[in-house]
Protein backbone atom coordinates (compact mmCIF):
# COMPACT_ATOMS: atom_id res chain seq x y z
CA UNK A 1 0.00 0.00 0.00
CA UNK A 2 1.23 3.56 -0.78
CA UNK A 3 0.65 6.95 0.61
CA UNK A 4 -1.48 7.77 -2.83
CA UNK A 5 -4.01 4.74 -2.17
CA UNK A 6 -7.40 5.80 -0.98
CA UNK A 7 -8.68 4.62 2.43
CA UNK A 8 -12.16 3.99 3.69
CA UNK A 9 -13.90 7.31 5.85
CA UNK A 10 -17.24 5.32 6.47
CA UNK A 11 -17.73 1.71 6.06
CA UNK A 12 -22.23 0.77 6.45
CA UNK A 13 -22.67 -3.44 5.61
CA UNK A 14 -26.26 -4.04 4.76
CA UNK A 15 -25.57 -7.79 5.14
CA UNK A 16 -28.02 -9.12 3.13
CA UNK A 17 -27.61 -6.26 -0.26
CA UNK A 18 -23.58 -4.64 -0.42
CA UNK A 19 -20.82 -3.23 1.42
CA UNK A 20 -20.77 0.82 0.94
CA UNK A 21 -17.43 2.53 1.16
CA UNK A 22 -17.05 6.55 1.29
CA UNK A 23 -13.18 7.09 0.51
CA UNK A 24 -10.94 9.61 1.37
CA UNK A 25 -11.04 10.90 -2.30
CA UNK A 26 -14.56 11.69 -1.70
CA UNK A 27 -15.37 8.63 -4.37
CA UNK A 28 -18.09 6.24 -2.79
CA UNK A 29 -18.48 2.20 -3.86
CA UNK A 30 -21.16 -0.03 -2.95
CA UNK A 31 -19.91 -3.43 -3.87
CA UNK A 32 -22.70 -6.10 -3.03
CA UNK A 33 -22.33 -9.46 -1.14
CA UNK A 34 -22.63 -12.05 -3.69
CA UNK A 35 -19.88 -9.79 -5.65
CA UNK A 36 -17.78 -9.75 -2.53
CA UNK A 37 -17.96 -13.48 -1.67
CA UNK A 38 -17.61 -14.34 -5.55
CA UNK A 39 -14.09 -12.16 -5.58
CA UNK A 40 -12.96 -13.18 -2.41
CA UNK A 41 -9.56 -12.76 -2.31
CA UNK A 42 -8.32 -16.16 -0.04
CA UNK A 43 -6.67 -18.42 -1.83
CA UNK A 44 -9.32 -21.42 -2.58
CA UNK A 45 -10.84 -18.52 -4.63
CA UNK A 46 -8.77 -17.38 -6.31
CA UNK A 47 -7.64 -21.05 -7.71
CA UNK A 48 -11.12 -21.89 -8.79
CA UNK A 49 -11.35 -18.34 -10.89
CA UNK A 50 -8.00 -18.96 -12.75
CA UNK A 51 -9.32 -22.91 -13.03
CA UNK A 52 -13.03 -21.25 -14.39
CA UNK A 53 -11.01 -18.94 -16.83
CA UNK A 54 -9.30 -21.27 -18.69
CA UNK A 55 -11.97 -24.11 -18.44
CA UNK A 56 -15.64 -23.26 -18.79
CA UNK A 57 -16.47 -26.55 -17.47
CA UNK A 58 -14.92 -26.52 -14.16
CA UNK A 59 -17.46 -28.19 -11.87
CA UNK A 60 -18.21 -25.72 -8.90
CA UNK A 61 -18.36 -26.82 -5.57
CA UNK A 62 -21.78 -26.93 -3.71
CA UNK A 63 -23.14 -24.62 -1.53
CA UNK A 64 -25.02 -26.29 1.60
CA UNK A 65 -27.85 -24.90 1.24
CA UNK A 66 -29.29 -22.35 -1.10
CA UNK A 67 -30.37 -19.03 0.74
CA UNK A 68 -28.47 -15.72 -0.63
CA UNK A 69 -25.53 -15.51 0.57
CA UNK A 70 -25.51 -12.72 3.25
CA UNK A 71 -21.92 -10.63 5.23
CA UNK A 72 -22.62 -12.02 8.51
CA UNK A 73 -20.31 -9.64 9.72
CA UNK A 74 -16.65 -7.71 9.34
CA UNK A 75 -13.77 -6.87 11.07
CA UNK A 76 -11.35 -4.95 10.68
CA UNK A 77 -7.66 -6.64 9.93
CA UNK A 78 -4.50 -3.71 10.89
CA UNK A 79 -5.56 -0.63 9.41
CA UNK A 80 -5.23 -1.66 5.82
CA UNK A 81 -7.84 -4.44 5.36
CA UNK A 82 -11.42 -5.76 6.36
CA UNK A 83 -12.11 -9.59 6.84
CA UNK A 84 -16.07 -10.54 5.55
CA UNK A 85 -17.50 -13.77 7.76
CA UNK A 86 -20.57 -14.86 4.88
CA UNK A 87 -23.64 -17.33 5.53
CA UNK A 88 -21.56 -20.11 3.85
CA UNK A 89 -19.15 -20.33 6.62
CA UNK A 90 -17.19 -18.58 4.20
CA UNK A 91 -14.18 -16.56 5.87
CA UNK A 92 -10.45 -16.59 4.99
CA UNK A 93 -10.10 -13.46 2.60
CA UNK A 94 -8.85 -10.55 3.58
CA UNK A 95 -10.00 -7.75 1.58
CA UNK A 96 -7.38 -4.81 1.44
CA UNK A 97 -8.86 -1.28 0.48
CA UNK A 98 -6.72 -1.59 -3.02
CA UNK A 99 -8.77 -4.97 -3.35
CA UNK A 100 -11.74 -3.25 -2.34
CA UNK A 101 -11.35 -0.39 -4.71
CA UNK A 102 -10.51 -2.17 -7.39
CA UNK A 103 -14.16 -4.03 -7.08
CA UNK A 104 -15.55 -1.32 -7.80
CA UNK A 105 -15.76 -0.35 -11.99
CA UNK A 106 -16.33 3.42 -11.31
CA UNK A 107 -13.28 3.31 -8.92
CA UNK A 108 -10.42 3.20 -10.36
CA UNK A 109 -7.93 5.92 -9.56
CA UNK A 110 -5.61 5.44 -11.83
Amino acid sequence: MTAMDPRPVHLDLVRDEALSITWDDGHASRLPVALLRRMSPSADQRQLREEMASNPLTVLPSRTFDAPIRAESIELVGNYALRIRFSDGHDTGIYSWRYLRSLDPEGSNG
